[in-house]
């Protein structure tokens, strides 16, 4: 094996650098678009978005919550002056008229600050929403279509990046989601290794059909011996142990054509679904201070990707100070990336299911209007 190894070495040292470089890189493309490179593709692009929104919308963020409260300083200077040069105080409708024109266009600034989810702060970092974990789960709920708006960007050059970001995402998020049949062919094998024991009547038939073919085989090879051949006892031995050998070998590859085969009832894949709904519930509920039915409508609408927007995490907490905000992001863009990949996984598996349905109830059909002649 190390000579091998060697002279590969050697061999890849002989070629030129170019071709050196193309034979990397291809190598390198083909995990990417494996089924852990496509994961940690989507982690790294989702992550490089999180840095790029935070270098574009973070400091015009904080500009623009610190203006708010310049606003409302300026507006109290506003009203200072009417009431002491500018009007006649004794003229109660010029008054009114001029501090209440003040006072409206103030209050239209800051609603349309509040619809934006802007809010007044002269600081400078405390309140700033284009945080990592911030800028994280919003670059999640781009490429996953849920995007719950609590979040936009503000600048031109954001909505730009965004659109962009978007179209190279969501095909990207997309792939993840078709490749990512590793997690239905483990859950196949777990299926099959403990729910199908050895009291389900389909395994114990399959066992003793296996069992009944091994005998056959070793009784033909037995036959198939020279007459006169004497068999001793070590010969017997190896005969049975090499004729066990060789059914065990395709034993295993019988088992793994059954792992393959396997169909995974619909009761289980939608226990599987409402289990990770109601542990959502329970995760976010303790977080957020909702209720379960609360912590249920927020984690389906999001696995579905539908995304109001009415209920978004970490607008309800305390008791949480600085970093329990950003924890609280990070764990929902994992408790996304991970369920929407296992409701996938789940969907695909009940469509096999009820392929498998479909599939039997033809061929009743057909033995049902066969006739034999």
């Amino acid at each position: 094996m190390e000579r091998k190894r060697s002279v590969r070495r050697r061999q890849s040292q002989k070629l030129p650098f170019a071709e050196r470089a193309k034979e990397h890189c291809r190598k390198f493309t083909a995990f990417m678009f494996s089924n852990v490179g496509i994961i940690l593709l989507v982690v790294l692009y989702t992550i490089a978005g999180a840095f790029m929104f935070i270098a574009i919308e973070g400091d015009g963020d904080l500009e623009r919550s610190a203006e708010l409260a310049r606003n409302r300083v300026s507006v109290a200077a506003k009203l200072w002056n009417i009431s002491c040069c500018e009007a006649n105080i004794f003229n109660k409708s010029a008054f009114i008229e001029l501090v209440g024109q003040q006072i409206l266009n103030h209050q239209q600034n800051i609603v349309r600050a509040a619809k934006g989810g802007m809010a007044e702060t002269t600081k400078t970092k405390t309140n700033n929403k284009w945080t990592f974990s911030g800028a994280f789960l919003y670059s999640l709920t781009v490429i996953t279509t849920i995007g719950y708006g609590n979040l936009i960007p503000r600048t031109k050059w954001g909505k730009i990046c965004t659109i962009v970001y978007a179209i190279i995402g969501m095909p990207l998020f997309l792939l993840y989601l078709s490749n990512i049949d590793i997690l239905a062919k483990s859950f196949k094998w777990i299926y099959a290794k403990v729910c199908l024991c050895r009291i389900c009547p389909g395994v114990t038939r399959r066992r003793a059909a296996r069992e009944r073919r091994k005998a056959r085989a070793l009784t033909a090879e037995r036959d198939n011996l020279p007459e006169g051949y004497f068999i001793e006892g070590g010969d017997l031995e190896t005969l049975s142990n090499s004729s066990v050998d060789a059914h065990e070998s395709s034993e295993e590859e019988e088992n793994a054509g059954d792992t393959e085969t396997v169909i995974v009832p619909l009761t289980i894949c939608v226990i599987i679904m409402i289990g990770y709904i109601l542990f959502g519930a329970t995760l976010f509920g303790h977080w957020e201070d909702w209720d379960p039915l609360e912590g249920s409508y927020f984690c389906f609408i999001s696995l579905s990707s539908i995304g109001f927007g009415d209920m978004v995490p970490g607008f309800k907490i305390t008791g949480f100070e600085g970093t329990g905000v950003e924890l609280s992001f990070i764990l929902c863009a994992i408790y996304l990336l991970l369920g929407m990949a296992l409701i996938a996984m789940c969907f695909n598996l009940m469509q096999e299911q009820v392929m498998h349905k479909m599939r039997t109830f033809r061929r009743c059909i057909r033995r049902c209007f066969h006739c034999d002649r």
